[in-house]
């Protein structure tokens, strides 16, 4: 096919010249993601996170194609290019099943993305399988097998799904650009420039030991400063709840439901199906909530306010063993009115920057291995003191969310306000 080619102000020019690729990103399911925002709630603290989906997957792509070109060319003897098509096209599609919001609404109705990836690539009723199997028969299920890292080639899965893949490496930049911050970006063609195959997956020459360093930092950066904002974490407190309300309310009130939020219905009847799914999207949500501001119930009316209009709950961070101090605090929410079942919430966010392969833990992860000098592989961490001291530790903190008027001055409710106030100091609890 001639070469189609789209504008990105993260890559310049990605090129697009296979017809699979292409008709892949013009499929309804692929399309779909252009009305789902890549960092969610994050748009009420960053204005210009508004990017979505479907521009990082062409971006994971973009990168995936960069990455095998080169292997092609240098390392023929490592890189079957049979395999090619296979990490371009699982790169494209590694987020296709994500929905509306996706990480906060998956906690409440229990779905999960990457099954649900699976299903709309092996589904025979989607677009996206059906152009697959255009390639062959069984190519939905190989491309399944590298999301689901069951394939058994581990440099086709390494370059989707490690440490260090074409998803982080992208929403990386990405993100960053898009937030306005400097904490993701990292010399990403001097990483590509030093990536090479080997037996059993990916390695690094020691020359690039250095933009390896400085990309899992600049990750970790991103998670404390960008990822785990309090801000954007109360909107995401506000929409549980708000959609916990509405699930809450739909058996006693399913007429204002069916005419205000349709597509939601299964969901509060746990009865979804793919096509359930693929129906929603931010502005579908987005607009229900708007709708439910003029609910007779008072709960759910406010709750969509805030959503839509940012009002946010105000935050402390807590240490594991005071969940007994929280309770008693939500004793004094209670007192001056509020429901704690929909206007408080716990929220936890933790990630671990790099660790080294641990067979023994539940998830291992797939390590980063440099080639030295001498033709010999060493894991990152025993090279780099930086990075051992980032590995294996998980680094974020526990919030506990309340309404803002718990920290007004007023008369009214003094006695349960100062009690409150006077267990949290410097946003935290004591």
């Amino acid at each position: 096919m001639e070469a189609k080619y789209f504008r990105d102000p993260i890559h310049g020019y990605i090129q697009v010249d296979h017809d699979i690729i292409y008709d892949l990103i013009n499929s309804r399911e692929f399309q779909r993601l252009r009305r789902i925002k890549q960092l969610g709630t994050s748009n009420c603290v960053f204005p210009g996170a508004e990017h979505t989906r479907f521009s990082h997957s062409l971006g994971a792509y973009h990168i995936a194609r960069s990455i095998i070109e080169r292997f092609e060319k240098s390392y023929a003897d490592i890189w079957d290019s049979k395999n090619s098509l296979l990490t371009m096209v699982s790169a494209l599609l590694h987020d296709i099943g994500h929905g509306a919001y996706s990480h906060t609404f998956e906690l409440l109705f229990d779905t999960d993305h990457e099954a649900l990836t699976q299903s709309i690539i092996t589904s025979q009723n989607t677009e996206i399988n059906s152009i697959l199997s255009r390639v062959s028969p069984d190519f939905p299920s190989q491309v399944a097998s590298v999301i689901d890292h069951s394939h058994p080639n581990q440099q086709v899965i390494q370059l989707i799904s490690s440490q260090i893949d074409v998803d982080r490496m992208d929403y990386l930049l990405r993100d960053s650009y898009y937030t306005g911050t400097n904490y993701g970006n990292f010399e990403l063609s001097h990483i590509l420039r030093v990536m090479q195959p080997k037996a059993n997956g990916i390695c690094f020459s020691y020359q690039g030991m250095h933009a390896v360093e400085d990309y899992l930092l600049s990750r970790y950066q991103m998670y404390m400063q960008v990822y785990f904002h309090p801000a954007s974490r109360s909107m995401e407190v506000i929409l549980q709840n708000l959609l916990k309300r509405a699930k809450y309310l739909y058996p006693q009130q399913k007429n204002f439901f069916a005419s205000n939020s349709p597509a939601l219905i299964p969901f509060f009847e746990e009865k979804v199906n793919l096509t359930d799914y693929l129906k929603l999207d931010d502005g579908v949500l987005n607009t229900y909530f708007q709708s439910w501001i003029f609910s007779d119930d008072d709960i759910l009316s406010d709750l969509a306010d805030a959503f839509i209009n940012r009002r946010l709950f105000k935050s402390f961070t807590y240490q594991e063993g005071q969940e007994g101090l929280i309770q008693e605090l939500s004793k004094d929410i209670e007192a001056i009115g509020y429901d704690t079942n929909y206007y408080t919430g716990c929220h936890s966010n933790f990630n671990l920057p790099y660790d080294r392969y641990r067979p023994e833990t539940s998830h291992p992860q797939t390590q980063i291995d440099i080639l030295q000098k001498d033709g010999s592989l060493a894991e990152l961490s025993s090279l780099s003191p930086l990075i051992q001291s980032l590995s294996g530790g998980n680094y974020g903190d526990h919030r506990f969310y309340f309404p803002k008027d718990m920290l007004l001055e007023d008369d009214l409710f003094q006695e349960a306000k100062g009690n409150f106030k006077s267990h949290i100091r410097n946003d935290q609890l004591i």
